[in-house]
């Protein structure tokens, strides 16, 4: 086998390069082939002058003296409690942890590289990066229209599911607002949640879309009280 001189993180990290190259069964390695290309491989490193870490030195001794125990004859035995261990079953052993280990840095090294394109910022108000006639000015905010919405969902969620029926009449933006108008014309004021009279989904955007689109062209007012009070709509003087 023509070994190229890769770069390994240790001996271990060989070896298993060279089981994987050769399609061997790491349970059942054949070792007097490994040992061959693993001393090759050493003998390469310093054909190229190169460096030797003293970890390497030793695997070889060790991989050379597993290959003398297995060619020994077996001693007869008389039991089976006595029966001799598989010289590799250390060197499996350590090649199985030493995989584990690799395969689960590298998937800390893929979930790094993945965080590292994700940017992250304190939380901040909304209200910071709105223009000016964005605003909802008085007492209320953009924030409290949201969690006035928000409630209402809730709401309406635990008294019974939106409806989902589909119906012929089209509900666009600009027909609620006209109806809002007509409602705030009448009078003056509205509780927020008033203005949700029909459950649809469809019916629920629109109002709330027509809700905000009329708070921010300044033609409604969003108040509240006291904290827990209700949400008030009325015309902006």
């Amino acid at each position: 086998m023509d070994l190229k001189l890769d770069v390994f993180e240790g001996p271990l990290d060989l070896l298993l390069h060279l089981i994987k190259e050769n399609k061997m069964d790491i349970f059942d390695i054949e070792i007097e082939s490994i040992t061959k290309q693993y001393l090759d491989y050493i003998h390469k490193m310093k054909e190229q002058n190169l460096d030797i870490a003293s970890s390497y030195l030793v695997m070889a001794s060790e991989l050379t003296l597993i290959k003398a125990r297995m060619l020994l004859p077996k001693p007869k035995i008389e039991s089976e409690e006595e029966e001799e261990g598989d010289p590799r079953e250390e060197l499996v052993s350590r090649l199985l942890e030493y995989q584990a280990y690799k395969e689960i840095t590298k998937t800390l090294k893929e979930n790094e590289s993945k965080r590292q394109k994700v940017h992250t910022k304190l939380p901040e108000n909304i209200n910071n990066y709105l223009e000016e006639n964005t605003v909802i000015k008085g007492e209320g905010s953009l924030d409290l229209l949201v969690d006035a919405f928000k409630k209402f969902l809730e709401r309406k969620n635990e008294e019974k599911p939106l409806s989902t029926k589909v119906t012929m009449k089209e509900i666009t933006v600009s027909s609620r607002k006209l109806e809002i108008r007509n409602i705030l014309k009448k009078e003056k004021k509205v509780s927020f949640f008033k203005l949700f009279p029909i459950t649809t989904r469809e019916y629920i955007v629109a109002t709330f879309l027509a809700i905000l689109d009329m708070a921010r062209n300044k033609e409604l007012l969003i108040k509240q009280e006291d904290l827990f009070s209700d949400i008030i709509c009325e015309v902006m003087s």
